[in-house]
């Protein structure tokens, strides 16, 4: 079985709209990213979404900086500020997310363009009043908005999606999130919810094992409690364990646990390839695709539903490649 084919709707995922190749920044270009483009556009739909053209600001406009000011109270926030005329956008930006959050309810994850004043997620850079930097430290204000309203989205931004393994993880959450939502939006019973929870079990233990622990105890008692009730605790103890980053260890933990599931069928040399797979994995001189590899084709061979089935060895389309680099 492909677990990635049993979400039946694709992910649907929020995106800065410059980065998929609209011609909506500062200057009349776009930011076009070919990961998103070439290879994820393949298994998702796009909300695009330009905050800054979106509230009129105009296509070129003047550059907008976060500045450090006061606000009625006295306190210090950063503000987004044009640099033509001083006006400040901080609150027409945030409300953009406001007015979007219907649909950024259905999302699975959403990609933000880095070193934006709207958008940027990590690290901008705030001024004062002399143009002079304050700290490195600013969050786009479309961005705030958006993770204040909907914490347990999977949001990134470009620049971070170069590094591999906050690519993968990034894009194992999305799947994840659409595998959840699409069950809980259904008309599931409790041995619906059992049924995902075991199919996801090596996926949670390879990131959080208290996580997995909890959703565990959550399912324990679906049978007995209110329904909605389980449903948002589920979903809040999920999202959080996944958004826990993997280690190798943790991997390993999870391939060996796998392991001993088909571990008595196999013959020796069989047993002791996997074995080595998983422990070059480890060391770091395989890439975890090699005893993924391996343990999808023994489940395959001997027809292990239990391990064959779990999301963790197929977690998203193969055709994106994410678990191939060896220094993941």
């Amino acid at each position: 079985m492909d677990p990635s084919a049993n979400t039946p709707s694709r992910p649907v995922v929020g995106v800065s709209s410059c980065l998929i190749g609209a011609p909506v920044r500062y200057n009349g270009g776009h930011s076009r990213y070919k990961f998103l483009t070439d290879e994820l556009d393949r298994h998702v739909d796009w909300l695009p979404v330009c905050p800054e053209a979106e509230i009129g600001l105009g296509v070129p406009r003047p550059t907008l900086r976060l500045q450090d000011r006061k606000d009625a109270e006295g306190a210090r926030a950063d503000r987004v500020i044009s640099s033509k005329d001083g006006a400040d956008h901080t609150d027409d930006l945030a409300n953009v997310a406001d007015r979007h959050l219907r649909e950024l309810r259905r999302l699975d994850g959403y990609v933000l363009k880095n070193k934006s004043p709207s958008c940027g997620l990590y690290a901008l850079p705030v001024f004062d009043d002399n143009a002079e930097r304050v700290h490195g430290t600013g969050r786009g204000a479309f961005a705030a908005r958006l993770t204040g309203l909907l914490p347990h989205l999977p949001v990134e931004e470009q620049g971070r999606l170069s590094d591999p393994a906050l690519r993968e993880h990034f894009v194992e959450r999305v799947f994840a999130h659409a595998r959840l939502r699409f069950l809980l939006d259904t008309e599931w019973r409790p041995r619906d919810l059992v049924e995902f929870h075991t199919r996801h079990k090596l996926q949670l233990m390879a990131h959080s094992p208290d996580g997995y622990r909890e959703t565990g105890r959550i399912v324990a008692r679906v049978g007995g409690s209110d329904r909605d009730e389980v449903a948002a605790t589920y979903a809040e103890a999920f999202h959080r364990a996944l958004a826990v980053r993997t280690s190798r260890g943790k991997h390993a933990n999870a391939l060996q646990h796998a392991f001993g599931m088909i571990s008595p069928l196999l013959d020796d040399a069989r047993r002791h390839d996997l074995l080595a797979g998983i422990e070059d994995y480890r060391v770091g001189v395989a890439p975890l695709s090699l005893p993924v590899a391996l343990l999808r084709h023994h489940c395959s061979a001997e027809d292990v539903a239990w391990a064959g089935d779990q999301t963790y060895l197929r977690p998203y389309p193969d055709a994106l490649r994410l678990r191939h680099p060896v220094a993941v």
